[in-house]
Protein backbone atom coordinates (compact mmCIF):
# COMPACT_ATOMS: atom_id res chain seq x y z
CA UNK A 1 0.00 0.00 0.00
CA UNK A 2 1.64 3.40 -0.80
CA UNK A 3 2.09 5.60 1.70
CA UNK A 4 0.03 8.78 1.80
CA UNK A 5 2.64 11.31 -0.09
CA UNK A 6 2.83 8.85 -2.71
CA UNK A 7 -0.81 9.09 -3.36
CA UNK A 8 -1.29 12.72 -2.96
CA UNK A 9 1.84 13.21 -5.33
CA UNK A 10 -0.08 10.36 -8.36
CA UNK A 11 -3.27 12.77 -7.52
CA UNK A 12 -1.80 16.16 -8.06
CA UNK A 13 0.38 14.46 -11.10
CA UNK A 14 -3.13 13.00 -12.54
CA UNK A 15 -4.61 16.35 -12.90
CA UNK A 16 -4.86 17.89 -16.14
CA UNK A 17 -3.28 22.23 -16.17
CA UNK A 18 -4.92 24.25 -18.72
CA UNK A 19 -7.73 23.31 -21.44
CA UNK A 20 -9.16 19.83 -20.98
CA UNK A 21 -9.86 19.44 -24.54
CA UNK A 22 -7.17 20.75 -26.48
CA UNK A 23 -4.40 17.79 -26.88
CA UNK A 24 -2.14 20.58 -28.32
CA UNK A 25 -1.71 22.10 -24.82
CA UNK A 26 1.35 22.12 -22.65
CA UNK A 27 -0.01 19.77 -20.52
CA UNK A 28 -1.07 17.10 -23.20
CA UNK A 29 2.06 17.61 -24.92
CA UNK A 30 4.28 16.70 -21.89
CA UNK A 31 2.19 13.58 -21.74
CA UNK A 32 2.72 12.70 -25.30
CA UNK A 33 6.32 13.12 -24.38
CA UNK A 34 6.64 10.92 -21.13
CA UNK A 35 5.05 8.29 -23.15
CA UNK A 36 7.83 7.94 -25.73
CA UNK A 37 9.77 7.93 -23.31
CA UNK A 38 8.26 4.77 -21.82
CA UNK A 39 8.84 3.03 -25.29
CA UNK A 40 12.38 4.04 -25.37
CA UNK A 41 13.12 1.85 -22.43
CA UNK A 42 13.44 4.66 -19.55
CA UNK A 43 12.30 3.60 -16.05
CA UNK A 44 9.07 4.47 -14.49
CA UNK A 45 11.25 6.57 -11.69
CA UNK A 46 13.02 8.56 -14.37
CA UNK A 47 9.65 9.26 -15.98
CA UNK A 48 8.06 9.80 -12.81
CA UNK A 49 10.80 12.29 -11.72
CA UNK A 50 10.67 14.28 -15.12
CA UNK A 51 7.14 14.03 -14.97
CA UNK A 52 7.00 16.18 -11.67
CA UNK A 53 9.33 18.65 -12.55
CA UNK A 54 7.59 18.91 -15.91
CA UNK A 55 4.77 19.72 -13.97
CA UNK A 56 6.42 22.38 -11.91
CA UNK A 57 6.72 24.18 -15.44
CA UNK A 58 3.46 23.52 -16.41
CA UNK A 59 1.87 24.85 -13.80
CA UNK A 60 4.04 28.36 -13.52
CA UNK A 61 2.77 28.89 -17.64
CA UNK A 62 -0.72 28.54 -16.52
CA UNK A 63 -0.58 30.71 -14.25
CA UNK A 64 0.65 33.36 -16.94
CA UNK A 65 -1.89 32.30 -19.56
CA UNK A 66 0.61 30.29 -21.47
CA UNK A 67 -1.25 27.04 -22.19
CA UNK A 68 0.43 25.97 -25.72
CA UNK A 69 3.84 25.11 -26.98
CA UNK A 70 4.01 27.12 -29.24
CA UNK A 71 3.49 30.40 -27.00
CA UNK A 72 7.14 29.80 -25.29
CA UNK A 73 9.46 31.60 -25.94
CA UNK A 74 13.34 31.99 -25.27
CA UNK A 75 12.34 34.86 -22.69
CA UNK A 76 9.86 33.02 -20.85
CA UNK A 77 12.18 30.04 -20.65
CA UNK A 78 15.00 32.57 -19.10
CA UNK A 79 11.90 34.36 -16.87
CA UNK A 80 11.30 30.76 -15.74
CA UNK A 81 14.98 30.33 -15.20
CA UNK A 82 14.93 33.53 -12.86
CA UNK A 83 11.74 32.51 -11.30
CA UNK A 84 13.53 29.41 -10.10
CA UNK A 85 16.98 31.80 -8.84
CA UNK A 86 14.28 33.68 -6.52
CA UNK A 87 12.46 30.77 -5.51
CA UNK A 88 12.70 29.76 -1.56
CA UNK A 89 11.79 26.92 -0.24
CA UNK A 90 9.74 26.44 3.02
CA UNK A 91 13.27 26.95 5.53
CA UNK A 92 13.97 30.09 3.56
CA UNK A 93 17.04 28.53 1.58
CA UNK A 94 17.07 29.78 -2.56
CA UNK A 95 17.15 26.20 -5.04
CA UNK A 96 21.17 25.62 -5.32
CA UNK A 97 22.87 25.97 -8.88
CA UNK A 98 22.78 22.19 -9.17
CA UNK A 99 18.83 21.98 -8.20
CA UNK A 100 17.99 24.87 -10.62
CA UNK A 101 19.95 22.98 -13.44
CA UNK A 102 17.95 19.64 -12.41
CA UNK A 103 14.45 21.76 -12.93
CA UNK A 104 15.61 23.50 -16.11
CA UNK A 105 17.10 19.59 -17.95
CA UNK A 106 13.74 17.87 -18.58
CA UNK A 107 12.49 21.28 -20.00
CA UNK A 108 15.63 20.97 -22.43
CA UNK A 109 14.77 17.03 -23.44
CA UNK A 110 11.15 18.21 -23.62
CA UNK A 111 11.73 20.65 -25.86
CA UNK A 112 14.31 19.57 -28.33
CA UNK A 113 11.82 16.53 -28.74
CA UNK A 114 8.92 18.77 -29.86
CA UNK A 115 10.80 20.38 -32.56
CA UNK A 116 12.06 16.71 -33.53
CA UNK A 117 8.85 15.84 -33.83
CA UNK A 118 7.51 19.14 -35.48
CA UNK A 119 5.07 19.67 -33.04
CA UNK A 120 6.92 23.35 -32.83
CA UNK A 121 8.78 25.13 -35.50
CA UNK A 122 11.97 26.22 -33.37
CA UNK A 123 13.40 24.61 -30.33
CA UNK A 124 13.36 28.04 -27.76
CA UNK A 125 15.46 26.02 -25.44
CA UNK A 126 18.29 24.90 -27.64
CA UNK A 127 20.79 27.74 -26.58
CA UNK A 128 19.36 28.24 -23.12
CA UNK A 129 22.23 28.85 -20.68
CA UNK A 130 22.47 26.82 -17.53
CA UNK A 131 23.80 27.66 -14.21
CA UNK A 132 27.07 27.73 -13.51
CA UNK A 133 27.54 24.78 -10.93
CA UNK A 134 28.99 25.47 -7.51
CA UNK A 135 32.50 24.42 -6.43
CA UNK A 136 31.44 20.65 -5.23
CA UNK A 137 31.76 19.97 -1.50
CA UNK A 138 33.82 17.44 0.30
CA UNK A 139 30.63 15.75 1.83
CA UNK A 140 29.52 14.71 -1.29
CA UNK A 141 32.30 12.19 -1.05
CA UNK A 142 34.16 9.68 0.66
CA UNK A 143 37.93 9.68 1.40
CA UNK A 144 40.00 6.25 0.91
CA UNK A 145 40.38 6.47 4.81
CA UNK A 146 36.53 7.10 4.98
CA UNK A 147 35.17 4.80 2.67
CA UNK A 148 37.73 1.86 4.23
CA UNK A 149 35.70 3.08 7.35
CA UNK A 150 32.61 1.97 5.65
CA UNK A 151 33.49 -1.39 4.37
CA UNK A 152 35.19 -2.42 7.73
CA UNK A 153 32.02 -2.05 9.62
CA UNK A 154 30.06 -5.58 8.75
CA UNK A 155 30.80 -8.06 10.90
CA UNK A 156 32.10 -10.67 8.72
CA UNK A 157 31.80 -13.56 11.59
CA UNK A 158 28.38 -13.44 10.65
CA UNK A 159 26.83 -14.85 7.29
CA UNK A 160 24.89 -11.53 6.77
CA UNK A 161 28.71 -9.68 7.43
CA UNK A 162 29.71 -11.53 5.03
CA UNK A 163 27.39 -10.36 2.48
CA UNK A 164 27.33 -6.57 3.56
CA UNK A 165 31.13 -6.54 2.82
CA UNK A 166 31.02 -8.04 -0.34
CA UNK A 167 28.11 -5.92 -1.62
CA UNK A 168 30.12 -3.06 -0.40
CA UNK A 169 32.98 -3.76 -1.89
CA UNK A 170 31.50 -4.40 -5.13
CA UNK A 171 29.73 -0.77 -4.52
CA UNK A 172 33.19 0.63 -4.19
CA UNK A 173 34.96 -0.98 -6.88
CA UNK A 174 32.77 -1.02 -9.52
CA UNK A 175 30.79 2.21 -8.92
CA UNK A 176 27.46 0.30 -10.45
CA UNK A 177 23.91 1.53 -9.35
CA UNK A 178 21.38 0.45 -6.84
CA UNK A 179 19.58 -0.90 -9.71
CA UNK A 180 22.57 -2.62 -11.03
CA UNK A 181 23.67 -4.54 -8.11
CA UNK A 182 20.12 -5.48 -6.80
CA UNK A 183 19.68 -7.10 -10.35
CA UNK A 184 23.85 -8.20 -10.73
CA UNK A 185 23.77 -12.03 -11.65
CA UNK A 186 26.41 -14.56 -9.94
CA UNK A 187 27.10 -15.84 -13.39
CA UNK A 188 28.22 -12.05 -14.58
CA UNK A 189 31.43 -12.03 -12.75
CA UNK A 190 34.52 -13.36 -14.37
CA UNK A 191 37.09 -14.09 -11.85
CA UNK A 192 39.60 -15.03 -14.02
CA UNK A 193 39.76 -11.61 -15.81
CA UNK A 194 38.14 -9.41 -12.88
CA UNK A 195 35.50 -8.21 -14.67
CA UNK A 196 31.60 -8.22 -14.59
CA UNK A 197 29.22 -7.64 -17.03
CA UNK A 198 26.53 -5.12 -15.86
CA UNK A 199 23.14 -6.40 -18.01
CA UNK A 200 20.27 -4.22 -19.11
CA UNK A 201 21.94 -0.98 -17.32
CA UNK A 202 20.14 2.54 -17.39
CA UNK A 203 19.15 2.88 -20.98
CA UNK A 204 18.40 -0.73 -21.03
CA UNK A 205 22.23 -0.93 -22.42
CA UNK A 206 24.61 -3.95 -21.39
CA UNK A 207 28.19 -2.88 -20.06
CA UNK A 208 31.54 -4.85 -18.77
CA UNK A 209 33.55 -3.33 -16.63
CA UNK A 210 36.45 -4.52 -13.98
CA UNK A 211 36.17 -5.35 -10.33
CA UNK A 212 38.82 -5.28 -8.23
CA UNK A 213 40.30 -8.40 -6.85
CA UNK A 214 39.66 -7.45 -3.43
CA UNK A 215 36.50 -7.07 -4.16
CA UNK A 216 36.06 -10.20 -5.87
CA UNK A 217 37.76 -11.84 -3.05
CA UNK A 218 34.97 -11.08 -0.89
CA UNK A 219 32.40 -11.84 -3.45
CA UNK A 220 33.88 -15.74 -3.61
CA UNK A 221 33.97 -15.74 0.44
CA UNK A 222 29.89 -14.98 0.31
CA UNK A 223 29.24 -16.85 -2.63
CA UNK A 224 30.95 -20.06 -1.49
CA UNK A 225 30.15 -20.11 2.46
CA UNK A 226 26.96 -17.73 2.39
CA UNK A 227 25.04 -17.49 -0.42
CA UNK A 228 23.88 -21.11 -0.90
CA UNK A 229 22.16 -20.78 2.56
CA UNK A 230 20.43 -17.71 1.86
CA UNK A 231 18.95 -19.89 -1.47
CA UNK A 232 15.18 -20.88 -0.37
CA UNK A 233 13.43 -22.99 -3.78
CA UNK A 234 14.24 -21.96 -7.06
CA UNK A 235 17.86 -20.23 -7.62
CA UNK A 236 16.91 -17.26 -10.21
CA UNK A 237 21.14 -16.66 -9.99
CA UNK A 238 21.07 -12.94 -8.12
CA UNK A 239 23.99 -12.25 -6.94
CA UNK A 240 23.37 -10.47 -3.87
CA UNK A 241 20.39 -12.02 -1.45
CA UNK A 242 18.23 -11.12 1.47
CA UNK A 243 17.96 -13.62 4.55
CA UNK A 244 14.61 -14.61 3.20
CA UNK A 245 16.30 -15.88 0.53
CA UNK A 246 15.17 -12.98 -2.20
CA UNK A 247 16.86 -10.03 -4.58
CA UNK A 248 17.08 -6.31 -2.48
CA UNK A 249 14.33 -4.01 -2.88
CA UNK A 250 15.42 -0.77 -3.97
CA UNK A 251 14.67 0.77 -0.30
CA UNK A 252 15.99 -1.86 1.40
CA UNK A 253 19.49 -1.67 -0.16
CA UNK A 254 19.60 1.89 0.52
CA UNK A 255 18.68 1.53 4.39
CA UNK A 256 21.13 -1.41 4.69
CA UNK A 257 24.20 0.81 2.88
CA UNK A 258 22.76 3.70 4.86
CA UNK A 259 23.02 2.06 8.11
CA UNK A 260 26.64 0.86 8.20
CA UNK A 261 27.90 4.43 7.01
CA UNK A 262 25.73 6.02 9.90
CA UNK A 263 27.60 3.58 11.62
CA UNK A 264 31.43 4.38 10.58
CA UNK A 265 30.85 7.48 12.24
CA UNK A 266 32.51 9.71 9.69
CA UNK A 267 30.27 13.04 9.62
CA UNK A 268 28.37 12.28 6.56
CA UNK A 269 25.45 10.28 5.06
CA UNK A 270 24.38 8.60 2.09
CA UNK A 271 23.83 5.43 0.56
CA UNK A 272 24.70 3.51 -3.03
CA UNK A 273 25.57 6.77 -4.57
CA UNK A 274 27.82 7.54 -2.42
CA UNK A 275 30.19 4.58 -3.43
CA UNK A 276 29.85 5.66 -7.11
CA UNK A 277 30.43 9.03 -6.32
CA UNK A 278 33.18 8.57 -4.46
CA UNK A 279 34.80 5.56 -7.15
CA UNK A 280 35.14 8.10 -10.04
CA UNK A 281 36.09 11.00 -7.45
CA UNK A 282 38.79 8.95 -6.38
CA UNK A 283 40.25 7.90 -9.17
CA UNK A 284 40.23 10.90 -11.19
CA UNK A 285 41.93 12.77 -8.45
CA UNK A 286 44.77 9.44 -8.78
CA UNK A 287 45.40 10.21 -12.53
CA UNK A 288 42.78 8.30 -14.48
CA UNK A 289 41.32 9.70 -18.05
CA UNK A 290 38.04 11.45 -17.54
CA UNK A 291 37.10 8.59 -20.55
CA UNK A 292 37.64 5.56 -18.36
CA UNK A 293 35.62 6.55 -15.94
CA UNK A 294 32.96 7.37 -17.94
CA UNK A 295 33.46 3.79 -19.64
CA UNK A 296 33.02 2.70 -15.89
CA UNK A 297 29.81 4.58 -14.92
CA UNK A 298 28.20 4.16 -18.02
CA UNK A 299 27.77 7.52 -19.25
CA UNK A 300 26.93 7.62 -23.17
CA UNK A 301 28.51 10.69 -23.25
CA UNK A 302 29.72 13.82 -21.33
CA UNK A 303 28.08 16.37 -23.57
CA UNK A 304 26.05 16.38 -26.58
CA UNK A 305 29.66 17.49 -29.02
CA UNK A 306 31.92 15.00 -27.43
CA UNK A 307 31.35 11.09 -28.14
CA UNK A 308 34.50 9.06 -26.97
CA UNK A 309 35.27 5.90 -28.72
CA UNK A 310 34.34 2.63 -27.17
CA UNK A 311 37.57 1.69 -24.34
CA UNK A 312 39.09 -1.74 -24.24
CA UNK A 313 38.34 -3.44 -21.27
CA UNK A 314 41.86 -4.54 -21.00
CA UNK A 315 43.12 -0.74 -20.81
CA UNK A 316 39.87 0.04 -18.75
CA UNK A 317 41.37 -2.94 -16.16
CA UNK A 318 45.02 -1.59 -16.36
CA UNK A 319 43.45 2.03 -15.28
CA UNK A 320 41.19 0.87 -12.61
CA UNK A 321 44.12 -1.45 -11.05
CA UNK A 322 46.00 1.57 -10.95
CA UNK A 323 43.85 3.88 -9.57
CA UNK A 324 41.58 2.53 -7.39
CA UNK A 325 42.30 3.27 -3.58
CA UNK A 326 40.93 -0.44 -3.28
CA UNK A 327 43.26 -3.31 -3.83
CA UNK A 328 44.87 -6.32 -2.60
CA UNK A 329 48.29 -5.23 -3.31
CA UNK A 330 49.42 -1.78 -3.04
CA UNK A 331 50.51 -0.26 -6.87
CA UNK A 332 52.70 2.44 -7.83
CA UNK A 333 50.54 5.42 -9.48
CA UNK A 334 51.28 4.56 -13.63
CA UNK A 335 53.81 6.68 -15.07
CA UNK A 336 53.40 7.88 -18.58
CA UNK A 337 49.22 7.35 -18.60
CA UNK A 338 46.79 9.28 -19.73
CA UNK A 339 46.55 12.77 -19.62
CA UNK A 340 44.74 14.54 -16.95
CA UNK A 341 41.39 15.75 -18.30
CA UNK A 342 40.64 19.55 -18.41
CA UNK A 343 38.69 21.28 -15.49
CA UNK A 344 35.13 21.08 -17.63
CA UNK A 345 34.48 17.58 -18.51
CA UNK A 346 35.38 16.78 -14.81
CA UNK A 347 32.83 19.07 -13.42
CA UNK A 348 30.46 18.18 -16.14
CA UNK A 349 30.67 14.25 -14.92
CA UNK A 350 30.35 15.35 -11.46
CA UNK A 351 27.56 17.56 -12.42
CA UNK A 352 26.05 14.36 -13.97
CA UNK A 353 26.62 12.22 -10.96
CA UNK A 354 24.88 14.49 -9.04
CA UNK A 355 22.19 14.79 -11.10
CA UNK A 356 22.16 11.06 -10.81
CA UNK A 357 22.03 10.90 -6.69
CA UNK A 358 18.46 12.96 -7.03
CA UNK A 359 17.01 10.56 -9.26
CA UNK A 360 17.82 7.78 -7.36
CA UNK A 361 16.36 9.37 -3.94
Amino acid sequence: MPKNGSRQKQKIADQVIGPLGDPGSLYFQMKAFLQHQRERGYSERTVGNRESLLIAFIRWCDERGLSRPQEITRPILERYQRHLFLYRKADGEALSARSQTVRITPIRVWFKWLTKTNRILYNPASDLDLPRMEQRLPKHILSSDEAERILNVPDTQTPTGIRDRALLETLYSTGMRRMELIGLSWSAIDYERGTVMIRQGKGKKDRMIPIGERALAWITKYRDDVRPHFVLGLDDGTLFLTQQGEAFSPNRLTQLVREHIEKANIGKRGSCHLFRHTMATLMLENGADIRFIQAMLGHVSLNTTQIYTQVSIRALKEIHTATHPARLQRQNRVEGGAEIPEEDPVELLLATLDVEADEEG
